[in-house]
């Protein structure tokens, strides 16, 4: 079974940057892919980034919604089962609860992300950017 924890949220001002981390175990990591959402207040729960975690970490398959494109990059550091998420130019409206979360599928070329892909959550970290 496959468990995550996720940190480094906090408070950061408009412009800033933060990285979130996920840190996982478990057994056959190498079949999983690990993502990452974000819960606003009174908003549905929105895909950010996936990355696979098969083969070499420079490698991995990632994938990215609209929502992360041009300021989110998704990365993984095998040697600490850690994936992680840099956030840059952060907005007020980027202000959410950011969850990890893992499941077993395959990365195509047209995926789309969703969160019933992935069948096992952190608890979440909060993220306010305010000045």
């Amino acid at each position: 079974q496959l468990q995550l924890v996720e940190s480094g949220g906090g408070l950061v001002q408009p412009g800033g940057s933060l990285r979130l981390s996920c840190a996982f175990s478990g057994s056959t990591l190498d079949s999983y892919v690990i993502g990452w959402f974000r819960q606003a207040p009174e908003k549905e729960r929105e895909g950010i980034a996936c990355i696979s975690l098969s083969g070499l970490s420079g490698d991995a398959t990632t994938h990215y919604t609209d929502t992360a494109k041009g300021r989110f990059t998704i990365s993984r550091a095998d040697a600490k089962n850690t994936v992680y998420l840099q956030m840059r130019l952060l907005k007020s409206d980027d202000t959410a609860l950011y969850y990890c979360a893992a499941g077993l599928l395959h990365l195509g070329k047209n995926y789309a992300m969703w969160t019933g892909d992935f069948q096992t959550w952190g608890q979440g970290t909060q993220v306010t950017v305010s000045s």
